[in-house]
């Protein structure tokens, strides 16, 4: 859970009747100093000096304006202590890329997780294209010589995966973790890249022809010196 505090002014808070009639509070003059408290569980704490202050009436106001502070707080901190589930025991749950996430596609949210760590899909050339694997769990698995092409990737975790010759033309790689993967000679022909990591990936030979990719993304990939000559210049690397 996270907490965001928030100290108001030293002067005194005025909440101004907007319709009484409607609401039904009266003016509000609460001395202070009071502090605010806005958790990720959307409850609210308000502590003063003075224990006779209208805090009931401040309470539901405190939560709308600092809602927004909560669910912004709480979202750094859990993906800092993401982890990854354990293993999948399902029986043939490396079968189940063949049918992909029935729900969720580009936002990444699934029934359940699409467990395919140290699967083996090497030239597989007819099941992988055009799939939908968002958010798939993809590290330590194999998809050399795969045809991947249109398949949507956006979220998926792909850490110390092999890519090798894999095509990804016209796919939606979006958000992807390709970090220390192996993509040499990988195709990334029209393939949208934007958001994606490539820490300490392989991207020897890798083709990116008119790859979609922000600007930002661009220079961090830019920075991975197993790009070739070629990549480099299909990317604009300067």
């Amino acid at each position: 859970m996270s907490t965001l505090s928030t100290p108001l002014s030293h002067n005194t808070l005025f909440l101004r009747q907007l319709s009484t009639k409607r609401h039904g509070c009266p003016l509000l003059q609460l001395p202070l100093p009071i502090r605010i408290s806005c958790s990720s569980t959307s409850k609210c704490v308000s502590k003063s000096e003075e224990s006779s202050s209208p805090f009931k009436e401040l309470k539901s106001v405190a939560c709308g304006l600092l809602a927004v502070c909560a669910v912004a707080t709480a979202s750094p901190v859990i993906a800092a202590n993401q982890r990854l589930p354990p293993l999948s025991t399902e029986p043939n749950r490396c079968e189940r890329a063949f049918v992909g996430n029935t729900i969720g596609q580009a936002n990444g949210v699934y029934d359940k997780p699409l467990d395919l760590r140290f699967c083996n899909y090497t030239n597989e050339k007819s099941n992988l294209k055009g799939k939908s694997l968002a958010a798939a769990l993809m590290s330590d698995a194999k998809f050399d010589g795969a045809d991947m092409s249109e398949a949507v990737m956006s979220k998926a975790y792909a850490v110390g995966a092999s890519f090798k010759g894999t095509n990804f033309s016209n796919a939606v790689l979006d958000r992807v973790n390709f970090g220390k993967a192996n993509l040499q000679g990988a195709v990334f022909k029209n393939t949208v890249l934007s958001g994606s990591t490539f820490d300490n990936a392989q991207l020897e030979d890798a083709v990116f022809e008119d790859t979609i990719i922000g600007y930002i993304d661009l220079q961090k990939l830019c920075t991975n010196t197993t790009i070739g000559a070629e990549g480099r210049v299909e990317l604009g690397c300067r």
